[in-house]
């Protein structure tokens, strides 16, 4: 195999960059309004979980028909999503107005991040991949969260070498700006996928 063939390295990684931007795109662009973040989300994660099974199609059809079927699924999933990075925010912001800080407001903040973050996680791969109620999915996630808790610290690890690695100079905020979304969602549907295949399988056997 050489590493320019069609099937090579280099082609497998710019069609791979190619997709990122492209989703990276629609996110923003179906983001706009804001009620439908979560829509956007989920509609990015079912991109992105066909993409590490290899299995994706054309990555623009495949994320509207995405965003239109989560619609109702997804709009209430996503302004709790915001709402609960909003109260994250606000608690931290008092504490730094505050001439002193509070311990109180520091330890909320720190239990709240670690609450939304187990609940949250998988819970919009998890609406991308099955159907089910709000409660249910909030539930699912943080239940894998806890079942993979090693994996799932990693995972946030990765994610924060990511975030640190964009924000690091004005040329890497750049590139952040163009994929960096999308390429934490696919860094996460990599690892919820590797967890959905296990439970799916599981459930199959019983």
């Amino acid at each position: 195999m050489k590493f320019f063939d069609i099937d090579g390295p280099l082609y497998r990684f710019l069609s791979t960059f190619l997709n990122v931007l492209k989703v990276n795109i629609l996110l923003v662009l179906f983001s706009l309004p804001i009620i439908t973040i979560g829509p956007a989300l989920i509609a990015a994660f079912s991109v992105c979980l066909k993409m590490t099974d290899d299995s994706e199609g054309y990555v623009g059809r495949q994320f509207v028909k995405a965003f239109r079927s989560n619609l109702k699924q997804g709009i209430p999933l996503g302004i709790l999503f915001l709402f609960c990075c909003y109260v994250v925010y606000l608690d931290f912001e008092i504490n730094r107005a505050m001439p002193e800080g509070s311990i109180m407001l520091i330890i909320f903040g720190i239990l709240a991040c670690f609450i939304f973050g187990m609940s949250f996680i998988y819970a919009f791969a998890l609406s991308a991949r099955y159907e089910n109620t709000l409660v249910n999915t909030l539930k699912n996630s943080a239940n894998i969260a806890s079942r993979y808790f090693v994996q799932t610290i990693f995972l946030v690890v990765i994610i924060a070498v990511e975030i640190f690695l964009f924000m690091f100079n004005s040329t890497t905020l750049f590139f952040g700006i163009l994929i960096g979304p999308t390429c934490i969602i696919f860094t996460i549907s990599g690892f919820a996928m590797k967890f959905f295949r296990i439970i799916e399988a599981e459930n199959k056997a019983e």
